[in-house]
């Protein structure tokens, strides 16, 4: 069969968060280098940013604006989850449902041959299905959470078949409250033409991906890590100069990603678990969007100018891939979201767990069962100790066999290459062609 032939589109609907879309755009990347036309849709918010780090895709990835109905308390710049004031998700979400119109004419006009949705976008599949076009889920967290919670829903009571994968007592309330979109999630599955995309590697989950499969009733392809290569950013500078100055895997970097802010009491601890460990690191620290936070005033009192050059506290952002990508960097303190697990395995870089709600305390239990980081220990009460942070720090910098397996994993995602991808193509192929019989 000749390429031309080969050639669909495909109609792609992250959900509105930059944990969401960026995945969205890795895999559209990888999408069009096999002849697969990819429109692109979000909110104009969303798409500003990207446009400009896609431009050479400019022919084969269309950016489509999707337009929110207007709510008086969502104007145009909170249609996105980046400093969206947390009591407003719940009205994004009815902006999102309230949208449907908006897909249907945009699906009306493209007329593509696929569409590949997102979990919160509940009312994608059927609206594409009404027009005879098929719908496949991509699930950006892992087949951990995803088997975990489906597996709760639909056996309550009963013991998940992985022990290792559990929440602690403190968790468990937490847990159902973020779950508040089960629903959602697990029609969205359901919804899913006959396959689920999702965002991991077999050599990490195979066995939740085995069981998400008899879960579900439907087959998980794996896509692959799909973490975008580091951009160079002049503007951090002075991070290089200072990553460049420390010995080889002697440092860690700590952040809790962008959409999570640390209580007082938590990074009160967290910070003398820094000073204690006498390790080199570098802290970003951020504050909720329009909260003016002294620095200072939020750290303990001097602790800056113990530290000396020994720790970098950077408020706000910094180039995460480039650093973790850093020969220096022997360690991430991080919160176990989806993403930045993915990305500390593509470097290589062994994990500190410090999960924090929704799907990390799961995620944190998955990297410490395949050996690729430890988690920081909490009181019953769920509370960090400055003292644990210090010794799972000491531990992870210097135990080999963290750091080997670690690096192990790299290697498997260095030598895999694009075994996934080729694997995910053939499936969206198989079903397009099914269709249209």
């Amino acid at each position: 069969m000749e390429a031309t032939h080969n050639t669909i589109s495909v109609l792609m609907l992250p959900w509105l968060a930059h944990g969401h879309i960026s995945p969205f755009l890795e895999l559209a990347k990888k999408l069009t280098t096999r002849n697969i036309h990819i429109y692109f849709c979000s909110t104009a918010i969303n798409l500003g940013p990207i446009k400009q780090l896609s431009k050479k895709y400019s022919l084969s990835i269309e950016f489509v604006e999707l337009h929110l109905p207007s709510l008086p308390e969502l104007p145009p710049h909170y249609h996105t989850t980046n400093g969206l004031p947390p009591h407003l998700m719940p009205t994004l979400k009815k902006a999102m449902d309230m949208a449907s119109p908006n897909i249907t004419t945009i699906l009306k006009q493209l007329k593509p041959d696929l569409v590949i949705y997102d979990f919160l976008q509940i009312l994608a599949p059927s609206l594409a299905q009404s027009q005879n076009i098929p719908a496949v889920e991509f699930m950006v967290m892992s087949a951990t959470l995803t088997s975990f919670y489906m597996h709760l829903a639909n056996n309550p009571g009963v013991e998940f078949p992985s022990p290792e994968i559990y929440l602690q007592d403190y968790e468990v309330g937490k847990f159902a409250n973020d779950s508040e979109d089960g629903d959602r999630i697990l029609e969205c599955f359901h919804q899913s033409s006959e396959i689920v995309l999702i965002r991991t590697f077999r050599e990490i989950e195979a066995k939740h991906i085995d069981y998400l499969s008899v879960l579900a009733k439907k087959k998980i392809v794996p896509v692959g890590p799909l973490v975008q290569d580091p951009v160079e950013e002049d503007e951090k500078k002075e991070i290089i100069e200072w990553l460049n100055d420390k010995e080889p895997s002697s440092a860690v970097f700590v952040s809790f990603g962008s959409e999570f802010f640390l209580s007082k009491e938590e990074m009160q601890e967290i910070a003398y678990g820094l000073e204690l460990s006498m390790v080199p690191f570098i802290w970003v620290v951020r504050f909720p969007r329009g909260e003016k936070v002294n620095l200072q005033m939020a750290l303990p009192k001097g602790f800056l100018d113990r530290v000396g050059d020994r720790g970098m506290v950077v408020e706000g952002w910094a180039p995460q891939k480039t650093i973790l990508k850093h020969s220096s960097i022997g360690g991430f303190v991080s919160h176990c979201g989806w993403s930045s697990v993915i990305e500390s395995m593509k470097f290589g870089v062994p994990i500190i767990a410090m999960p924090m709600h929704l799907d990390q305390p799961v995620n944190a239990r998955l990297v410490e069962a395949i050996g690729a980081g430890v988690e920081v220990k909490r009181d019953t009460k769920g509370r960090l100790e400055r003292e644990e942070v210090a010794k799972v720090i000491r531990k992870v910098l210097v135990e080999k066999t963290t750091q080997r397996k670690a690096k192990e994993l790299k290697e498997n995602i260095e030598n895999k290459g694009e075994e996934e991808i080729d694997g995910v193509v053939q499936e969206l192929l198989r079903l397009c062609s099914k269709f249209k019989e």
